[in-house]
């Protein structure tokens, strides 16, 4: 089969098995929409009819739920999520086969689908993320068909436009009414934000909500309305809340964490950034969150209100909203408790869903308007492609999430990472696995210097005059090399296991199977 190249390099096949047609990934605003929105099912509701069930059970009679369907799922419930695996086992026992799960993120709690891909049950997986047993299964190759990595935006992108056609659409609800209101700031399972069930909830044909915590009617507030929800199924739980909180929303107390952390709040300085109506996304780990802490003192020094903080929302968001140094937050997930408290409380707390967020084909989506993200990084090449996707032995550890969606909407996109993980150079010719492409990456931050991408020459000049200390990435990368030598190339087998979607629906790369 002939082999086409992408805009970055990467050899793809023209068609891949269980997949389809590929379309090469050409730039990162290259690709123009040219189709329309997906229209669902239009159905009705008499005067009188129930849509409480009795049982799941039930709600696959009655839609019905057969062979060969996409089901739906978000992941606000994260490693506590209890209703993914609740569903397929009522698909196993009924002897439905040859299903697609369509799950915006998958954790360790997930493990039990490998189960259903053994029997039949399950042939496909579409996500944003992966981590856990899954995850490995996946990169061993014991999934039939490749699993299709999205982004956040991606997959909002690709249901609206029906590249992602969902038949029904299972949706956790922390708290629901017998007409289908739902929101996620009540009952025992509250996770914040329901934003990535939205786009699932508007364009599905059949949308169920599950719930272990009815409410009367009218629900208040709505974050997915009745008009959406065909089925509302009461059980006895929908998750672990000790596993819906994320645990990694505290600020590194790590020096060489701290010490780049604090290089990345300069370089948000040094490019003229930290000015009234800053806006700002960054991720909830230890790393990030401690650049934020440094961008925080800045903000206050200065006496400096932005406009809006954005992404999945952690407690030191919050703090920030509340202490007046953003006016708003948009908030697509929420990682921890005060999240979810602020969300219920605050009005200018705003909940948004997944298309909102970050979709690269609409009318403008929340990332087009940040001026700085702070991103993290398995490894990044010397033309600043980024790797999220797989770890230094070629095992699937994680996805893009919103990695390439804030990198491309940014005025200023950071990586920040050690320049060794694991003892292994971060920085490479060619990163095994591109999610992000260079063109969207403005600037690497690590403990040992801060390397430019050369399309970037006005904030080369701007970081040389604020003093901080540049380097090439070339320099980095034989820095790194100098300390823990040059890291061995991964063999990989030749079966596609996963195809790396980039948030345009384009392929940047493929996953090959390990071992």
């Amino acid at each position: 089969m002939n082999q086409l190249k992408n805009a970055i390099g990467r050899e793809l096949p023209e068609y891949i098995e269980g997949y389809g047609k590929v379309r090469p990934f050409a730039g990162a605003f290259a690709t123009r929409p040219d189709m329309e929105r997906r229209a669902p099912k239009v159905k009705r509701i008499l005067p009188g009819e129930q849509k409480l069930a009795d049982d799941l059970e039930t709600v696959f009679k009655r839609i019905p739920v057969t062979d060969g369907m996409t089901l739906s799922f978000h992941h606000h419930l994260r490693n506590g999520d209890g209703v993914v695996n609740m569903v397929l086992a009522v698909a196993a026992k009924l002897g439905i086969k040859d299903l697609t799960v369509a799950l915006s993120s998958v954790f360790p709690v997930h493990a039990p689908i490998l189960e259903h891909v053994k029997t039949g049950v399950v042939t496909g997986l579409d996500t944003n993320y992966m981590s856990g047993p899954v995850a490995q299964a996946v990169s061993r190759g014991e999934f039939p068909r490749p699993v299709v990595l999205r982004t956040h935006g991606g997959r909002g992108r690709a249901i609206e436009c029906g590249q992602l056609k969902i038949d029904v659409a299972f949706i956790a609800a922390p708290a629901a009414d017998d007409y289908g209101n739902l929101n996620g700031i009540e009952g025992p399972a509250a996770c914040g934000s329901l934003g990535y069930a939205m786009p699932d909830a508007q364009f599905a044909d059949h949308v169920v909500a599950i719930t272990d915590n009815l409410m009367p009617y009218p629900l208040s507030p709505i974050s997915i309305p009745q008009t959406r929800v065909d089925y509302v199924v009461k059980v006895d739980s929908i998750g672990d809340p000790k596993g819906i909180v994320s645990g990694t929303t505290k600020i590194t107390r790590d020096p060489v964490g701290l010490k780049i952390a604090e290089t990345t709040a300069k370089v948000i300085k040094a490019a003229g950034l930290i000015k009234d109506g800053f806006s700002f996304q960054t991720g909830a780990g230890g790393a990030s969150l401690a650049a934020a802490y440094y961008v925080r003192q800045m903000m206050e020094e200065a006496n400096v209100t932005g406009s809006f903080a954005l992404g999945g929302i952690t407690g030191y968001m919050v703090e920030m909203l509340e202490c007046g140094l953003f006016k708003k937050l948009i908030d697509v997930q929420g990682f921890d408790l005060e999240a979810v408290r602020s969300l219920a409380a605050n009005p200018n707390h705003l909940e948004v869903g997944a298309d909102f967020y970050a979709s690269p084909f609409n009318q403008g989506a929340a990332v087009n308007k940040l001026d700085a993200v702070v991103l993290g990084a398995t490894e990044i090449d010397t033309n600043f492609n980024v790797n999220v996707v797989t770890g230094s032995d070629g095992v699937v550890m994680g996805g893009s999430g919103g990695h390439s969606d804030a990198a491309a909407g940014a005025k200023v996109t950071i990586i920040v990472a050690n320049l060794l993980r694991g003892r292994l150079p971060i920085i490479m010719d060619r990163v095994l696995t591109a999610t992000t492409p260079g063109e969207t990456v403005d600037v690497l931050v690590t403990e040992r210097g801060v390397a430019v991408n050369p399309r970037r020459t006005d904030l080369y000049e701007q970081f040389k005059a604020a003093g901080l200390p540049l380097k090439t990435v070339e320099e980095l990368k034989e820095l790194a090399e100098k300390i823990a030598g040059v890291p061995e190339s991964i063999s990989t087998q030749d079966k596609i296991v996963a195809v790396v979607e980039y948030r345009d629906g384009t392929v940047i790369d493929v996953v090959k199977q390990v071992g």
